[in-house]
């Protein structure tokens, strides 16, 4: 069950490929422990003992010995809003924007899953302010609509520093959802000007409002996370700011490990804290893994 960007970066258009996605996934699903779960109906749910036995898919339970109940339309009403951000740093590493193109691809994934699903989605953009806020709506043409503005994130590529200010962002994102939803947020977790603690206050806001939340944690793992550089000097240029530092990547590879380190911990340790979702993940792994994580968090959304 993997997809990498280099499987299917030649797929066309937006739509197209979240299509592909969702399709390989869920015929991965049926040879995965995650195989009960489905898009032929809104979804599959684990059978509880004294419900009816009514919507029983048997055929599920000819496959996996367990029990699963067909959840129709009129029994899913999951809103959800994906929120990205598109900061400067998000376009890292400049000569393939893997970290952005990787988010705009999730995130066209989820949408079309849950629309196949009759969910209702939809999208913000943000760096220093919101950018975008959608409805939060299930027709098609809502679905083409966000589509087309995530599309836009890569084809907009500007070289103006943008920088990030997810604090004030998520608050207003709390303040503006007026009804319960799931809140999924793509991030480097890279902010400008802010520590941890506030930018969990932010959050919490949203877990306050009843919100549910899932936090993709994306990173180019093999520079950002194991610093994986030639022994040769550079020139490291922060995006978000334009400021330039030249230096040897042996002479900071011990204290950056440190900090990174640091940092990871307290990202766990404060998502566990607030039972927030936090999923690492590698801007050129799996799709896949982003999907599974999200019908994870909706079965337990009961």
């Amino acid at each position: 069950m993997k997809s990498t960007f280099e499987d299917i970066k030649q797929s066309g258009s937006l739509e197209l490929l979240a299509k592909q996605l969702v399709e390989g996934f869920i015929t991965g699903l049926h040879k995965s422990p995650y195989h009960g779960f489905s898009v032929e109906f809104a979804e599959h749910r684990l059978y509880n003992e004294g419900q009816s036995t009514r919507h029983i898919d048997w055929k599920v339970f000819a496959r996996t010995d367990r029990l699963y109940t067909k959840q129709y339309e009129e029994e899913t009403n999951l809103r959800c809003l994906i929120v990205m951000d598109c900061s400067s740093s998000m376009y890292y590493p400049k000569g393939d924007l893997a970290k952005i193109k990787f988010s705009v691809y999730a995130a066209s994934a989820l949408a079309y899953l849950l629309h196949k699903q009759r969910d209702a989605v939809g999208i913000s953009l943000f760096s220093n302010q919101i950018e975008v806020l959608t409805q939060i709506k299930s027709s098609s043409a809502h679905l083409n609509k966000l589509f087309t503005l995530l599309e836009n994130q890569i084809l907009n590529n500007s070289n103006q520093p943008k920088k990030t200010n997810a604090v004030n962002v998520l608050h207003e994102i709390a303040e503006k959802i007026h009804k319960r939803s799931l809140v999924i947020l793509f991030s480097d977790m890279f902010d400008s000007g802010e520590n941890l603690e506030e930018i969990f206050k932010a959050l919490q806001h949203l877990k306050h409002n009843k919100h549910e939340v899932l936090l993709f944690h994306v990173t180019d793992h093999d520079t950002e996370l194991n610093f994986n550089f030639a022994e040769r000097p550079y020139e490291f240029i922060d995006l978000e700011s334009g400021e330039k530092l030249k230096l040897h990547p042996s002479e900071i590879r011990t204290q950056y490990e440190e900090q990174l380190t640091k940092l990871h911990a307290q990202l766990k340790m404060k998502c566990n804290q607030l039972k927030l979702d936090l999923i690492p993940v590698n801007s050129k792994s799996s799709y896949f893994d982003v999907l599974q994580a999200y019908l994870i968090k909706r079965s337990k959304m009961r």
